[in-house]
């Protein structure tokens, strides 16, 4: 796996706010949001691209466990205009700054080995510290379910 550093301008997502950990967002509040924001895409009249964007914000605290622990998940669109969003959605601005990003490659139930990788052997070694929060793409490679799934992680830096 490769990690890669990049700097990324600020934007703006538009879409569901949970609060949940890991345990509930697998057990199927996750795929339902997620089905909730594709219902509602075609009312979306300035999203820049068709991805999905799932945006985590976590507690800055050393002994936080995303299986256990609540914390913010997004599901959500980037938008080039926040006009005319429906009044169940939430608006959330991504600051600009520093990000190391990987891509994950294997079904999605697997995705803890690139976060491990990126959160533990990549920060380890470079010495670099997370801000508390990150995000994935979820693209045209997203199959949540197949082997050829991929998955771009960005894991914001200081």
């Amino acid at each position: 796996m490769k990690a890669t550093n990049v700097k990324l301008s600020g934007f703006t997502v538009v879409g569901y706010k949970i609060e949940t950990n890991l345990e509930e967002f697998n057990s199927g509040i996750g795929k339902a949001t997620y089905q909730k924001l594709l219902l509602k895409k075609d009312e979306l009249s300035y999203k820049k691209h068709p991805n999905v964007l799932l945006l985590q914000i976590y507690p800055m605290k050393p002994d936080f466990d995303p299986w256990v622990d609540r914390y913010i998940q997004m599901l959500c669109y980037e938008v080039t205009d926040t006009a005319n969003i429906p009044v169940d959605m939430i608006i959330h601005k991504v600051p600009e700054g520093n990000y190391v990003t990987c891509t994950h490659q294997g079904m999605e139930s697997e995705m803890q080995r690139s976060y491990d990788f990126l959160y533990q052997n990549w920060m380890q070694k470079t010495g670099n510290i997370p801000t508390g929060f990150d995000f994935e793409i979820w693209d045209e490679r997203y199959k949540p379910d197949s082997v050829d799934n991929e998955i771009d992680i960005y894991v914001s830096i200081k």
